[in-house]
């Protein structure tokens, strides 16, 4: 159900600001998300997986709380971040 290492290494080398970086908003968003997708597919063939569920709605609210950090910190950042990823909002 999670990512693969090599999925998360791509995802940091195209998100990360700077050279090794892990910690930014944009790479934990955007591994949040691919985390999210993983768990969405997940969902459609074992819908009674409420204990999954529960982790999902979790991540979900952390990535929001990042979002909303980044978006207090630098609007700029965050409608690019948005706009690569593909997250409404």
């Amino acid at each position: 159900m999670s990512i693969t290492v090599e999925e998360k290494a791509r995802v940091i080398k195209d998100f990360a600001t700077k050279e090794g970086d892990t910690g930014s908003p944009e790479v934990q968003v955007a591994i949040l998300t691919s985390r999210i997708t993983t768990l969405t597919e997940h969902f459609k063939t074992h819908k009674k997986d409420n204990h999954g569920r529960r982790g999902l709605l979790m991540m979900v609210a952390q990535r929001r709380k990042l979002l909303d950090y980044l978006k207090a910190k630098d609007e700029g950042r965050y409608q690019e971040l948005i706009k690569r990823l593909g997250i409404r909002r």
